[in-house]
């Protein structure tokens, strides 16, 4: 059975008919300079809620705010990387970015120790978000246990957490959610708190676009907060924006898990153990003799090393189709995809992993 909650994904997705049920819109035509995103042009955002006042708002040079948050539990891997390039990609365009540590959802959800909880956002989050480009002077990046050390700000984001609660019904969680819990229902308004507080006048002064960029497991938490949003009557919102791309598949096939380190690489791994990973563990959409791969062809929408380089590892289209022909056709062997992939990520991590080392001294200024 297919199951797709914010704290779990079972079974193979089918994107189009989660679509329909979730009510989303298929994204297309969106304008030049997206393109230029690997994840936009490839069709890995693949729908959207009212993406079009973020569009205005970049055409006609609009303050505009892109949020996100993260859930600090284990090693910080290419499946986030994914979100990681979408705040890079909004700061480019204007975006005021917010960065909220779901830290009390992951104390509610998965680990109580709270103090181990945001140590793994700053080691593991923030410092690759820096190395990676992310500008921390045009950027909030807070845990949700500790807003603000601005009383009026901290005041404002609470409050607002608490009087959303006025306006959700326990039948309208156990409709989003299925299973709900009162530590869940917390987390979940808290949440909303997250994506509308930019909208108050102790943060960016009015009511402005926030674009929310999501895996599709995450869409209740944005539903709920879209559905308050409307209801509560002291604030006058503007409604959320949110984009949805699919989920990189895990070394193994299937989603990725941060409880199992040999489904992910992480950006910390050496660029020896990601090749031991990807040789061993890597699916492969291969045959399983030569005879028969070089008779039949490979299936790259299944091969993970193919899908790694989709997903951004190749950024050239001309060279990432040249592979996907060639594997198709039985010409590329599935140890020879392993290996262009190995090489591409072994190039990334090296570079990486030195910008990381300057990244968390601009960290220690910034947090202390």
């Amino acid at each position: 059975m297919t199951k797709v909650t914010p704290w779990e994904v079972r079974e193979d997705i089918d994107y189009d008919k989660l679509v329909q049920e979730f009510g989303l819109k298929p994204l297309q035509h969106v304008p030049p300079q997206f393109q230029d995103n690997v994840l936009f042009r490839r069709g890995i955002i693949f729908a959207h809620r009212d993406f079009k006042q973020i569009i205005d708002a970049i055409e006609n040079k609009k303050p505009f705010v892109m949020m996100t948050g993260l859930m600090p539990s284990g090693k910080f891997h290419f499946g986030h990387k994914m979100v990681a390039d979408q705040i890079l990609f909004y700061q480019k365009l204007g975006a005021k970015i917010y960065v909220a540590v779901a830290d009390i959802e992951a104390y509610n959800s998965r680990n109580p120790n709270m103090k181990e909880l945001q140590e793994t956002a700053i080691k593991e989050y923030l410092t690759n978000y820096v190395a990676l480009g992310l500008d921390l002077t045009k950027c909030e990046f807070y845990f949700q246990s500790k807003r603000s050390m601005d009383g009026q700000k901290s005041n404002a984001y609470y409050s607002l957490a608490n009087m959303l609660a006025r306006h959700a019904t326990f039948n309208e969680f156990k409709a989003v959610y299925g299973e709900i819990t009162p530590g869940k229902m917390a987390s979940s308004l808290l949440q909303a708190a997250d994506m509308l507080h930019p909208q108050l006048k102790e943060f960016e002064g009015k009511p402005l676009p926030v674009i929310i960029p999501v895996g599709i497991d995450q869409d209740p938490h944005v539903r709920i907060a879209r559905d308050i949003s409307k209801r509560i009557k002291e604030f006058k919102f503007t409604q959320l924006s949110s984009t949805y791309h699919k989920f990189m598949p895990g070394l193994k096939g299937g989603k990725m898990s941060s409880s199992d380190e040999n489904s992910f690489i992480a950006l910390t791994d050496t660029p020896e153990d990601a090749a031991t990973k990807i040789k061993k563990y890597a699916f492969s959409g291969g045959q399983a003799t030569l005879e028969e791969h070089r008779k039949k062809g490979g299936n790259p929408d299944v091969d993970v090393s193919f899908q790694m380089l989709l997903y951004g590892l190749e950024p050239d289209d001309k060279k990432l189709q040249k592979i996907y022909k060639e594997y198709k056709s039985g010409k590329l062997l599935s140890g020879e995809l392993k290996q262009i992939c190995i090489e591409k990520i072994t190039v990334f991590l090296k570079e990486h992993q030195q910008k990381r080392a300057k990244a968390k001294k601009q960290i220690d200024k910034f947090i202390f």
